[in-house]
């Protein structure tokens, strides 16, 4: 298509150069006068500026001299900024600053240069005190005055400029010294130097006056957003234990890299391109776990969107341990109800190199261990603070061709032969207990009484045949009921993780422990490497079942003189009923040997779920609640009723034995707090009994409780 041509007059050009003209004259003569007026408006500026500081922040500001060097640049010595009544905080010999002009006239303030020339930094806390309260205060006076609805994006998009602004294009800084004082018992100084010339950056920092070397490489370009900048130490790893002090903890790199690569709306949603690099950190943490740990290589590439109420880790990231890489997930909303969401997506890969990525020291049982084949992993969690219930959790780990070549440091079948097992108290091995024939305490399974077994899987775990070592269904329970507690109040272990727990690890109560038991159940339960009739085997002969009584065949001599298999339904509710805190059996008898009634009804509770599964006969006269008498030979500890015992030795069945250590009962189990048995106190007083008479109303909205807390049990495991 052709585009016709049009004539524009000549006077209208004419017309047009002579406005434009005019305007450039304009624009010159204002700038001329404004170049001679320039000084006296700096100096109207500087004193304006002081006076501000000193009444609405109670700062002492000293400026030697000011001037301009230049077009745009201004000059300032000998400055001094001390606030009332608190150590000085700025010394600086010479200040220069440069500012681009078309920014200006947008009114943006944009650093050209920036010169620094022999000073220091200097930041004292003291007891409840510091010389930076102005700032605090003022953080805290403007965060009470924010309105209750704000825009994150452009919170993010704001605060984000403000850093690049103040980046200039050309920077050198000289002798200057940045200094921490906390409470005298830490004291920090950075002396840096420091040049950025063409967008290249270069410095070099003396840590406590040659404790160490810092260096920060790379390039800046704020105009475009980007950045790039490399941390290492000369002869040792980038560290800081002022930090580790803090954190309690100890924290260490050789490398560590970030980069932005870009920041722009897109929508309404801030997004933040960029990534986070490390070579061999050293994390070492108690609550992590009690040893070092290294990671090698690990890289997070990122999207971060910042949206009008929510921040989140967008799904395009990615994060790399060595070969192996997961795709994560992670929003957080804001509002009336907060909303936390993760979603982790490890897209089929060679299993070899997901567990060669593993960090060193994170899961030693595994180190040196050999697999073939390929896995894949989701998970996916979502909870909305104003509906806790509704909890979503999902996590699945799904083999392709998987196969254990090799064991690690620990052979996980080592179990489907008698081994020696060695149960610990407070951190400490109590006594060696052989699993298999050679001890006359183990018993086999076909010779413990079904009322037990089926009375301890109703109770800690209905689907053990049926699941592969996890259900998530208890464990999304688990999450909702810990969040209403704000505690930990409910777990969501299995009888495959319970034994995993004992057998391979340590006590100790990290979240690296954690994570290794996850990764054995899952090892053994989808491989097939222990079958599930000795797992259970297993489990019952080693279960603390008292304080220092290990296993069932102990447990049913202790208690009441029998053997395994000749317990009853109401032998076996005991015993299961005392799983959760074994170390307070003693205290749910009375002085005759039989049961104190608040237990009643968790034998009616356990007995009603049990009957309906085709477990036991139904029972209306509360299934053996009224038969279970504690042997003869402990009943004397329990005599007269002034003291709940507990039992500290093993006790052989020999009447001759020494009475056991009488405790306090510090540790009620959830069943004594659901069916009752509240007392905190040790001691029991004989008094009137109670009258316990209901109106109908009471009775029934107990049984409907009853039956509520039944169909949850039910339904829940």
């Amino acid at each position: 298509m052709r585009i016709p041509k049009i004539n524009v007059p000549k006077k209208y050009l004419k017309i047009g150069a002579w406005i434009l003209g005019v305007f450039f004259i304009v624009c010159i003569a204002l700038g001329a006068v404004a170049y001679s007026k320039r000084e006296a408006l700096l100096k109207k500026m500087v004193a304006k500026a002081i006076a501000k500081a000193d009444k609405d922040y109670n700062l002492d500001v000293k400026i030697g001299s000011a001037g301009f060097t230049g077009l745009s640049t201004v000059k300032m010595t000998a400055i001094s900024v001390v606030p009332k009544d608190r150590d000085t905080l700025v010394n600086l010999n010479e200040l220069s600053v440069g500012v681009k002009l078309f920014p200006l006239i947008f009114g943006n303030v944009k650093l050209a240069e920036l010169k620094l020339n022999e000073g220091f930094v200097n930041i004292v806390f003291k007891d409840s005190i510091s010389n930076i309260d102005f700032i605090l205060k003022r953080k805290k006076k403007d965060s009470t005055e924010t309105k209750s609805k704000v825009n994150l994006s452009e919170i993010a998009s704001n605060l984000l400029n403000q850093v690049l602004y103040k980046i200039p294009d050309d920077m050198d800084v000289k002798n200057m010294v940045f200094k921490l004082n906390d409470n005298d018992t830490a004291k920090l100084s950075f002396a840096t130097v420091a040049t950025i010339d063409g967008g290249d950056l270069k410095s070099t920092i003396n840590v406590n006056n040659g404790e160490s070397t810092w260096h920060f490489d790379g390039y800046v370009n704020p105009g475009s957003k980007e950045l790039s900048i490399t941390a290492y130490a000369d002869g040792k790893k980038l560290e800081l234990p002022y930090l580790n002090n803090k954190l309690h903890a100890k924290l260490s790199f050789d490398t560590l890299q970030t980069e932005l690569k870009n920041a722009k709306y897109s929508g309404d949603d801030y997004k933040i391109s960029g990534s986070w690099s490390v070579k061999n950190m050293l994390i070492n943490q108690p609550r992590i776990a009690s040893n070092d740990i290294i990671v090698q290589s690990a890289k997070l590439d990122a999207d971060v969107l910042v949206g009008p109420n929510y921040i989140a880790l967008d799904s395009t990231s990615t994060a790399y341990l060595k070969n192996a890489s997961i795709h994560p997930y992670v929003k957080y909303t804001l509002g009336k109800n907060k909303i936390y969401e993760l979603k982790l997506d490890a897209e089929e890969q060679d299993a070899q190199a997901i567990f060669d990525a593993f960090p060193q020291g994170l899961f030693e049982s595994l180190e040196g261990l050999k697999v073939q084949g390929k896995i894949k992993y989701n998970l996916n969690f979502h909870l909305d603070t104003a509906i806790p219930d509704s909890v979503r959790f999902s996590s699945t780990l799904t083999p392709v061709g998987f196969k254990i070549l090799k064991w690690g440091k620990t052979d996980l079948q080592k179990i489907n032969s008698p081994f020696v097992y060695t149960p610990y108290e407070y951190g400490k091995p109590m006594r060696d207990i052989t699993i298999g024939p050679s001890n006359p305490n183990f018993t086999p399974l076909n010779a413990i009484s079904k009322n037990f077994v089926n009375s301890v899987l109703t109770a800690e775990d209905p689907s053990f045949f049926t699941h592969n070592g996890f259900v998530e269904e208890s464990i999304r329970k688990s999450i909702a009921v810990n969040f209403k507690e704000k505690k930990f109040k409910r777990g969501g272990s299995t009888i495959s993780m319970q034994l995993v727990k004992n057998i391979y690890l340590s006590r100790q109560k990290t979240l690296a422990r954690k994570a290794e038991e996850i990764l054995i159940v899952w090892l053994i339960e989808h491989n097939h490497l222990v079958s599930k009739q000795r797992m259970l085997e297993v489990y019952f002969n080693i279960m603390e079942l008292g304080q220092n009584i290990y296993g069932i065949g102990e447990a049913s001599r202790y208690y009441f003189g029998k053997q395994p298999a000749d317990l009853t339904i109401g032998d076996g509710l005991f015993l299961a009923s005392i799983v959760p805190k074994p170390k307070a059996s003693m205290y749910k008898f009375m002085a005759d040997g039989s049961l104190k009634p608040y237990m009643f009804n968790y034998f009616r509770f356990m007995g009603n779920i049990m009957a309906r599964r085709g477990l036991t006969p139904s029972d209306t006269s509360g299934y053996g609640f009224y038969n279970v008498r504690l042997r003869e030979g402990l009943r004397r500890y329990l005599a007269p009723d002034t003291a709940v015992i507990d039992t500290a030795v093993f006790d052989n069945d020999d009447d001759n034995d020494v009475a056991p250590v009488v405790m306090q009962d510090k540790n009620k189990s959830l069943f004594d707090r659901i069916f009752g048995g509240g007392k905190k106190d040790t001691t029991t007083k004989i008094s009137k009994p109670i009258d316990t008479a209901k109106t109908k109303k009471q009775l029934r909205q107990e049984r409907r409780e009853q039956r509520r807390k039944e169909k949850e049990l039910e339904n829940g495991q």
